[in-house]
């Protein structure tokens, strides 16, 4: 469920970098830009906080 949660995570930070190079790049209009990078922070803000501070917790 973790490693799951994780692969999540990324591709939604991966959708929220990537678009950007397409765009000045002059492969992606704007409008598909932030549909994407909308989407990619949704997935990251919704997965990231389960398991990016357990390692943490559990040192104390």
């Amino acid at each position: 469920m973790r490693m799951s949660l994780k692969m999540v995570s990324w591709l939604g930070l991966v959708l929220t970098l990537l678009p950007s190079l397409f765009v000045f790049g002059g492969v992606l209009s704007l409008d598909t830009f932030k549909n994407l990078v909308l989407g990619g922070s949704v997935l990251w803000l919704a997965t990231a906080p389960f398991w990016i501070n357990q390692d943490r917790s559990r040192e104390s």
